[in-house]
């Protein structure tokens, strides 16, 4: 089951746990990435918690956890090569998987439909 934050984060979750990366959009405000600084392997996180930093041209951006877990694993490809999180960040670009992850937070998040209204609400107001 995917859905997205408002703040621009989606969340894969399987069975208790969860991958997470930046949606579509978000990459294609910040342009290409040039650093991110993943979790810590068995962080716990709780919604809202800064989930890592990732860096671009123009600007340095939290991303915000968007459900609580505990990081089981992260995407060391990105770490080496951050660019890829642009090229395929719904793919092979996700950031980190959580474990212990509750379904239930995951009904404060969007479903794809609801993300995509969102953003064209986000386009009609600004």
């Amino acid at each position: 089951m995917k859905r997205f934050s408002e703040d621009h984060v989606w969340v894969d979750y399987r069975a208790g746990s969860a991958t997470v990366g930046l949606s579509t959009f978000a990459v294609a405000e910040t342009g290409p990435l040039v650093f991110v600084d993943l979790p810590e392997q068995g962080a716990v996180l709780a919604p809202g918690d800064v989930l890592c930093v990732v860096e671009s041209s123009k600007a340095a951006v939290d991303v915000l956890c968007p459900v609580a877990g505990t990081v089981v694993e992260v995407n060391s490809a990105v770490a080496e090569s951050p660019e890829l999180v642009s090229s395929s960040p719904e793919g092979d670009g996700w950031l980190c998987r959580l474990g212990e992850v509750d379904p239930t937070d995951l009904d404060s998040l969007l479903t794809e439909a609801e993300y995509d209204r969102f953003l064209t609400a986000e386009e009609d107001d600004g």
